[in-house]
């Protein structure tokens, strides 16, 4: 008689550790990856503590003597350092692993609060918040974005689109939406002052890092094969990340439609509060709410669109949902205030179809590293390198036209770019005939 060896430790660890999955199975039917399920919790909170400033900082700037284009130049000196930490987090994840370079975001954010925050309550010195405040800039891409090029590897082409949108779910929910919600929370009720509130934002992102980096030491204990690359491999990874998008110009046009996708976003943070609450008069509770319900919307809608381009096509609704809509609604924000004044629920309305709009690119990041399945990282270093300099340009068109222009001209930049973003999306065909290609 035939005996069957007995089972060792490490078949019964990958059973045991198939069979957890299995229970969770029902994720992927709506394209989370169940191995990854803790980590998108974990950019949810981490996310929530890095944004909590983002809808008043400008204006808390502006009132505390700074000027509008000092507090725009800070704000495009954090942009810098955003686009470089988005740069290295696709080639460094790649190269080194998704634990160590969420770390060293988490590491950085640390440092970044410990001597921007103390530099704010000594007073608004413009040079001194120059230096400290872009130290931040380095974290969540380091963090996020490495997140991003795990699910981009991870995941099937098939569910690839509803994989990102959950992801821009989670990014967005927690940078925007929820950071916007827990500072008007924290302000109003809980009486925190603004520097105790920069402060609590270490709670957050030190917990979702936990949470992250615990799901990533799970996942390779219970996954031998994920091993790290060798040196040779990693310098390579690095060099290509630099090159791809000269040799494949549909990368290079990504990377652009990228950096256009979120530009108004940032730039609106350097002079939309201000603007909002001094010039149309709205209450600081009635913007945060006007603000996060842009995002609340938005973190919907990047589901939806995510699978809904994973049938109608990723470029379609890129370019429409996109581009089109996105310049239209980055002039209403302009326009409808100064037709009709401090009307909130008009500005809720067009807030909320921005939020929509910012949506439609969300299939970017599965077109992105599909245009070069052989090198996923370098192609969404490049997309994370346009969300980077989204930030920087954003902000610096702001620095750089807000005298000579006014809003009046910031506005129409923003939606001219928007208009570009769909011709060059039209050029980033895939070789494939799936309605996905479309």
């Amino acid at each position: 008689m035939l005996t069957q060896p007995a089972p060792t430790k490490k078949s019964m660890t990958e059973q045991s550790s198939s069979a957890s999955i299995h229970r969770f199975e029902w994720l992927n039917k709506i394209g989370i990856p169940p191995a990854l399920f803790f980590g998108f919790l974990g950019v949810v909170i981490f996310m929530m503590g890095d944004g909590l400033e983002s809808a008043w900082l400008q204006n808390y700037f502006v009132n505390h003597g700074l000027s509008h284009t000092q507090a725009a130049t800070i704000f495009a000196g954090y942009g810098l350092t955003v686009a470089i930490g988005s740069w290295f987090s696709g080639v460094l994840t790649e190269a080194f692993g998704p634990i160590r370079t969420m770390l060293a975001g988490t590491i950085l954010f640390v440092i970044g609060t410990c001597l921007f925050v103390p530099s704010l309550a000594a007073g608004t010195n413009y040079h001194l918040l120059l230096l400290t405040y872009p130290l931040r800039g380095f974290a969540y891409p380091l963090f996020a974005y490495s997140f991003l090029v795990v699910i981009a590897q991870a995941t099937p082409k098939e569910r690839l689109g509803s994989a990102v949108g959950w992801f821009w779910f989670c990014f967005t929910g927690g940078f925007f939406v929820l950071g916007a919600y827990y500072s008007d929370v924290a302000l109003k009720d809980l009486h925190l002052s603004y520097i105790e509130l920069l402060w609590t934002g270490l709670i957050f992102v030190s917990t979702g890092a936990t949470v992250v980096l615990l799901n990533f030491v799970w996942v390779r204990r219970h996954s031998p094969s994920a091993e790290r690359p060798a040196k040779h491999a990693a310098l390579q990874t690095l060099q290509k990340g630099l090159t791809i998008a000269f040799e494949n110009y549909k990368i290079g046009f990504g990377g652009i439609v990228r950096i256009i996708n979120t530009i108004a976003v940032y730039g609106f943070i350097a002079f939309m509060p201000n603007f909002m609450q001094s010039t149309v008069g709205f209450s600081q509770s009635d913007w945060l709410s006007i603000w996060g319900a842009l995002f609340s919307t938005n973190i919907i809608a990047n589901l939806v669109c995510g699978m809904v381009a994973d049938r109608l096509g990723w470029r379609q609704t890129i370019m429409w949902i996109g581009g089109f809509l996105s310049a239209l609604c980055v002039l209403g924000f302009y326009y409808v205030p100064l037709w009709l004044g401090a009307n909130y629920y008009a500005m809720l309305g067009v807030s909320i179809l921005f939020g929509i709009s910012l949506a439609g690119f969300v299939p970017l990041s599965a077109l992105m590293p599909t245009l070069a399945p052989e090198h996923k990282g370098a192609a969404l270093s490049v997309l994370n390198l346009g969300a980077g300099l989204s930030t920087f340009i954003g902000t610096a068109t702001v620095s750089l036209f807000f005298d000579s222009l006014g809003i009046h001209g910031i506005i129409w930049i923003y939606a001219i770019l928007y208009a570009v973003s769909i011709l060059l999306t039209r050029f980033m065909t895939l070789n494939d005939h799936s309605p996905r290609s479309r």
